[in-house]
């Protein structure tokens, strides 16, 4: 069965004649990026979106694995955050988001021939709150992953058979995942979330969450941990280290979720959605858009 999909995934891209797959460096973009070239060579490009959601570590990490597997990678700014809806962080950001790296990546594809845009959303998503899938139907891009029903399960198996690093990589968000659902987001505070996360990485965690919430004008972080990797941090020594450095990078109180890593855990209560009609609809002057 898996040799079958996979089969049909390299049928698909074959048929496309050329493609951009819209990169990350995540465990899906990676595959498609990889298995992509591996079907049409030149033909096929990566391209990552460069904004301050991205964390440095993963931009490095993705533009090597470009490097070392042979597949060209492009990376190009997006604009989501001059976008005072994406900026005021509703359920549906994530919309915000792709609408952005879509809008960027539709007129590169066409400039440079490639005959269509590809994302790596896969079988397992199917079902799941996924905002920036509207706005890739709005663009047409194209999810293989998911027409040759790939899941992520199987994505993985496949790509440790590429011998693909990635294949048991955690799972990563955007930074701006970080900030509470109806919290606007702040390249600051993004920053400052960064800097907790690498960290924790440094300190050997792989699976991190820093969770930025506010009181007043305190920053508080909650620090989420794998399962796996929770009893590790409180048998060990590094909880002084952790509270003195995210105190130096600016959060005022540092907490562990004893919970652990877990998705959408700042989803909290459901808040206002923007629609897409509403967003054209505002006009909000530069001097008014927050970090302008």
């Amino acid at each position: 069965m898996l040799d079958a999909k996979y089969a049909r995934l390299r049928e698909l891209l074959g048929s496309y004649g050329s493609c951009l797959v819209a990169y990350s460096g995540g465990v899906d973009s990676v595959f498609l990026a990889r298995v992509a070239f591996d079907v049409l060579g030149e033909r096929s490009l990566a391209v990552i979106a460069d904004s301050p959601s991205l964390p440095r570590r993963e931009l490095t990490e993705a533009l090597e694995l470009g490097q070392r597997f042979g597949f060209p990678v492009r990376v190009v700014g997006t604009a989501e955050f001059d976008n005072p809806s994406y900026l005021a962080n509703p359920t549906n950001r994530c919309y915000f988001c792709k609408h952005a790296l879509f809008s960027e990546l539709g007129p590169l594809a066409k400039s440079g021939g490639f005959a269509v845009v590809v994302y790596g959303e896969n079988a397992s998503d199917i079902g799941d709150h996924r905002p920036g899938a509207l706005a890739a139907s709005e663009f047409a891009v194209r999810a293989p992953l998911k027409e040759a029903g790939l899941t992520k399960a199987d994505i993985r198996a496949l790509s440790a058979r590429l011998g693909l690093p990635t294949a048991d990589k955690p799972q990563m968000a955007c930074l701006s995942s970080r900030i509470p659902t109806g919290e606007s987001v702040t390249p600051a505070k993004l920053r400052m979330i960064e800097q907790a996360e690498d960290c924790l990485r440094g300190l050997g965690y792989l699976d991190v969450r820093v969770r930025h919430h506010e009181s007043g004008t305190a920053a508080l972080a909650r620090v989420e941990l794998g399962p796996e990797e929770l009893p590790r941090f409180l048998a060990g020594s590094h909880h002084a280290e952790v509270v003195t450095r995210l105190q130096e990078i600016g959060y005022l109180h540092v907490t562990l979720d004893l919970a652990g890593y877990r998705r959408g855990s700042t989803n909290g209560v459901p808040r206002r959605t923007v629609s897409p009609i509403e967003m054209r609809a505002r006009k909000v002057p530069a001097t008014q858009r927050e970090g302008a």
